[in-house]
């Protein structure tokens, strides 16, 4: 099968790609985004298949996205997923779509009881299509995307079609159907949320038990810090500051801000950006003054 596509970057390729995405009946659908550096999922491509054609529609590239409310809201187009439930929640978050009319792949192989659940899994053994998966980390953020990225995010697609035949005329054969379908209606209703912080995420932290009273309510002070600024931020919490990092300062007994610069500790860069904000947490929490009986 050939691996077709279009990269989509522009409002010309755009309104190309949105007259055979709106004239289609069937649309295979997918996502590239990065969950990894950024406290908020950052939708960065946007893979729709049409028959022959994957259109890869750059999200970083400010387009004009309205026209896929309708297509994706049409009952008479059905829109196949696979573990589609992100996807749906992330494209509400970022567009306010609605959905209806969808097939999930890896909703309807669970529910035939198929164990290897996972896409390139499922082509293989319903397809016999060998689906190398090694760019699921990359950095689909970053611009220009690669050629073997491009290829990446369409082959995600490119196979939806037939493994939907596949899986549905077997939903069919076992009387699951209405089941099927009770599945991907609840589908539609996902909705994002955004992430609270774990309010006993501290204490799992390595070291932790090793801290004493004071150490351990500073440690939870950063913790709550370091969510709240990557939210600000939107960067992910281990890119401000490593798990080991807050322990180290939290163990700081000179408070300076000489003392909370360091090899693990905080970098000259990152003292420059949050150091005093640092100092205010650890001065909060003070060791008990010792008393004297007479």
């Amino acid at each position: 099968m050939e691996n077709r596509w279009t990269l989509v970057d522009s409002a010309a390729t755009l309104k190309i790609a949105a007259e055979e995405i709106t004239a289609a009946d069937v649309i295979a659908v997918d996502t590239e985004y990065d969950s990894f550096r950024y406290f908020f999922d950052k939708l960065c491509l946007l893979q729709i298949q049409t028959g022959d054609e994957t259109w890869l529609i750059d999200q970083m590239a400010g387009l004009d996205m309205t026209f896929l409310g309708k297509v994706f809201d049409n009952q008479d187009v059905l829109k196949i997923f696979h573990a589609g439930d992100n996807d749906i929640r992330i494209l509400k978050r970022d567009y306010s779509f609605s959905f209806r009319n969808i097939f999930d792949t890896h909703r309807a192989a669970s529910l035939l009881g198929m164990r290897q659940l996972a896409l390139s899994r499922l082509l293989e053994s319903c397809l016999g299509v060998v689906l190398e998966k090694k760019l699921q980390r990359s950095r689909w953020d970053l611009r220009p995307l690669s050629i073997e990225q491009l290829n990446y995010a369409a082959l995600d697609t490119a196979y939806l079609p037939p493994l939907y035949k596949k899986l549905a005329a077997e939903l069919w054969e076992k009387g699951l159907v209405k089941e099927a379908e009770r599945i991907f209606l609840g589908l539609t209703e996902v909705v994002w949320r955004p992430r609270d912080i774990d309010q006993g995420g501290h204490r799992k932290i390595p070291g932790y038990r090793q801290l004493t009273t004071v150490q351990r309510e500073r440690l939870r002070l950063l913790y709550s810090w370091r969510f709240d600024t990557a939210q600000k931020t939107d960067r992910a919490c281990f890119m401000l500051l490593s798990d080991q990092q807050l322990v180290s300062l939290a163990r700081v007994d000179e408070i300076s801000a000489e003392k909370i610069v360091g090899p693990g500790l905080l970098s000259s860069a990152g003292a420059k950006r949050f150091g005093s904000e640092i100092m205010d947490i650890l001065i909060q929490v003070h060791p008990p003054k010792a008393s004297f009986v007479s």
